[in-house]
C-alpha cells in the first residue's frame, strides 16, 4: 500500500459518546502513515473544553491535535473547523477556524447556523481531501441522534455530502453492543443507511470465538460486515475530549504508578473544578514514575497532598465560588501561608489571584481571589491563543495559551508569564510540564519544600511515551482490524447497494 493522492476518506462514527472514536481515528491514522500514506485526521464538529493552540493562533480540539502528531503532521484549524467550548448546560463559546465568534445557546445554533457551519466544514474537508492521500474523519457521539439530524454537520450530514463511507465503533465492555449496532443503523433513514459499510467492536476483553456468532447474525440482520473486535487495554484515552482519566502510565489508582526512583512516592490533588478545561496538563506528571496523581472535590483529601493543583476551567468566577462552597478555598489559602507547594494554571493561576475583573466570561465584575499571588486579572473580549517558548528553573520550556483574562503581575519571583511567591506557581501556560527538563525541575523543587525523598526518572520522555501508545492503537488496527477491508473503502469511497434496515425488524 503507497500513497498517491488518492483523496480518500473514511468517517469513523460510534454508538455513543465514548465508545472510542477519538483513539480509533488516531489508530487508523497511524496504521496508514506507517503505511507509507499521506493522511490527515478531521472533525467537523467538536464539543470539548480540552483544546490546544496550533503553530498559527488556531484553537483546536486536543484529540485532533493528538490525532494529527498520529498522521505524524502539524495539526491546523481545517481539522476541526468547529468548536464548541461549553459554558453552561444551555450554552458554549463557538470557535470557528480556529477563533471565538461569541456564546450560543443550543437552540441557537442548531436553529440558524447550520447552512454556514455546513459550508465551511465541507471546504475544509474538501481542502484536506485535496491535500493528502487520505482524511480520516471523526464523527461525534452518535449518528443516531435523530432529533439533531436535520443540523447534523459531523455525522451523517457530512458523510452524505462528501459521500464518505461509514464505520460505527461500538464500546462492548458497556454491554449492548449488537443492540446499539443495530438500534444505530435501524434508526437511520434509508440515504443515510446506505453509507454505513460496517462495524467495529471495541474493548472486547475475553476469547474472540465466543463473539463470532453473534457477529454472524449481525451480519444476516443488517448486512454488513464487523471490520474487527479491538481488545481492550488499559490507559488509552489521550487527548480525550472530556472526562477525569489521567492517561499514559499513571492513572488515579496508586498501585498503578510504577515504582519512584527515590524512597518516596510524590502524591499530587487536583482539584476537579466545574468547567475544567485541559486536564490534560497534568498527564505529563502522571507518567512520571512514583508520581500518584487524583483528581479531588473536598478539602480533607487535600491533606496528604504533596502538590496541589488548581487547573484551567472555562468559568474562572465559577470555579472560585465552587471552592469557596466546598471548604477547599480555605484549604488551599492555608496550605500557601504554611508554605507548602501549590500550582496554579490559566484560570487556576486567575483564581489565586487577588481579584478578578470579570465582564466577559461570567459578567460578575470585581470578584476577590484568593489573594495567595500578587496578580490582578481583567477579563479581555479578545482571547489569547499563543504557542509561547521561554526557561525556567533554569530549563528550556514550551507551552500554549487560551484565555481571556490579562494578568497583571504586581511581585513575586518571574515564573514563566506569571509569578512565584514560596512554594506557589502560577502560569497561563497550558502544556508546559510536558518539556522534560522543566518538568524535572519543578518535581524537584515540589519534593524539597514537601520533605520527600523524592528523585524524579531521569530518562522519562514525555513525547517519546505519547509516540508509544500512538504506535499502540496503530498496533491495535494493524492486529485487529480487517485492514484490506478498511483500505478499499477509503479508497472507493460511499459503499453501494447495502440493504435498508426497516426499525424493528431483527429478522
Amino acid at each position: 500500500m503507497s500513497g498517491g493522492n488518492l483523496g480518500g476518506g473514511l468517517l469513523v462514527a460510534g454508538t455513543t459518546s465514548d465508545a472510542g472514536k477519538s483513539v480509533v481515528t488516531a489508530g487508523i491514522c497511524r496504521w496508514l502513515v506507517r503505511q507509507g500514506v499521506k493522511v490527515a485526521p478531521f472533525k467537523a464538529q467538536n464539543m470539548s473544553l480540552n483544546s490546544f493552540v496550533t503553530r498559527e493562533g488556531a484553537e483546536i480540539g486536543r484529540a485532533q491535535a493528538m490525532q494529527a502528531q498520529a498522521c505524524r503532521v502539524e495539526p491546523t484549524a481545517l481539522m476541526n473547523p468547529v468548536l464548541l467550548k461549553p459554558g453552561s448546560d444551555q450554552s458554549s463559546q463557538v470557535v470557528l477556524m480556529g477563533k471565538p465568534v461569541g456564546e450560543m445557546s443550543a437552540r441557537g445554533y442548531h436553529g440558524g447556523r447550520r447552512e454556514q457551519l455546513l459550508a465551511t466544514v465541507l471546504e475544509c474537508l474538501a481542502e484536506l481531501r485535496g491535500t493528502y492521500d487520505a482524511v480520516i474523519c471523526e464523527g461525534a457521539g452518535s449518528p443516531a441522534e435523530i432529533n439533531l439530524r436535520r443540523t447534523d454537520i459531523v455525522n451523517m450530514g457530512i458523510a452524505r455530502n462528501a459521500r464518505l463511507p461509514v464505520v460505527v465503533v461500538g464500546d462492548i465492555d458497556r454491554g449492548g453492543v449488537f443492540a446499539s449496532f443495530f438500534g444505530t443503523v435501524a434508526l437511520l433513514s434509508p440515504e443515510d443507511q446506505a453509507l454505513v459499510a460496517g462495524f467495529l467492536v471495541n474493548k472486547f476483553r475475553g476469547d474472540v470465538s465466543l463473539l463470532e456468532p453473534g457477529l454472524d447474525m449481525l451480519l444476516g440482520i443488517t448486512g454488513r460486515p464487523t471490520f474487527g473486535v479491538l481488545p481492550f487495554r488499559h490507559g488509552l484515552g489521550i487527548d480525550e475530549e472530556d472526562g477525569l482519566r489521567v492517561s499514559l502510565r499513571g492513572t488515579v489508582r496508586e498501585s498503578n504508578v510504577a515504582p519512584p526512583v527515590g524512597e518516596d512516592v510524590l502524591r499530587v490533588a487536583v482539584c476537579a473544578v466545574p468547567l475544567m478545561s485541559n486536564f490534560t496538563d497534568v498527564d505529563a506528571l502522571a507518567a512520571e514514575p512514583g508520581v500518584v496523581v487524583r483528581f479531588v472535590d473536598r478539602p480533607e483529601e487535600l491533606a496528604d497532598a504533596d502538590l496541589v493543583v488548581v487547573p484551567g476551567t472555562r468559568g474562572t468566577v465559577r470555579a472560585l465560588a465552587w471552592l469557596r462552597e466546598r471548604g477547599l478555598a480555605d484549604a488551599v489559602v492555608r496550605r500557601a501561608a504554611e508554605g507548602r507547594p501549590l500550582l496554579g494554571i490559566c484560570g487556576g493561576f486567575q483564581v489565586l489571584g487577588e481579584h478578578i475583573e470579570d465582564d466577559v466570561e461570567s459578567r460578575q465584575g470585581h470578584v476577590d481571589g484568593l489573594g495567595v499571588l500578587p496578580v490582578r486579572v481583567r477579563f479581555a473580549r479578545e482571547k489569547t491563543l499563543t504557542r509561547p517558548v521561554g526557561t525556567a528553573l533554569g530549563e528550556d520550556v514550551e507551552g500554549y495559551e487560551i484565555h481571556h483574562g490579562v494578568a497583571e503581575v504586581l511581585g513575586g519571583e518571574p515564573f514563566l508569564d506569571g509569578c512565584r511567591v514560596g512554594s506557589v506557581w502560577g502560569t497561563h501556560w497550558h502544556g508546559s510540564l510536558e518539556s522534560d527538563g522543566f518538568r524535572r525541575a519543578f518535581l524537584r523543587e515540589v519534593a524539597a519544600a514537601a520533605g520527600r525523598r523524592f528523585v524524579p526518572a531521569a530518562d522519562t520522555s514525555f513525547a517519546g511515551l505519547r509516540e508509544e501508545q500512538l504506535d499502540l492503537l496503530g498496533d491495535l488496527i494493524e492486529q485487529h482490524a480487517d485492514t484490506d477491508a478498511l483500505w478499499r473503502l477509503i479508497e472507493s469511497g460511499a459503499p453501494q447497494g447495502l440493504p435498508f434496515i426497516p426499525p424493528g425488524a431483527p429478522a
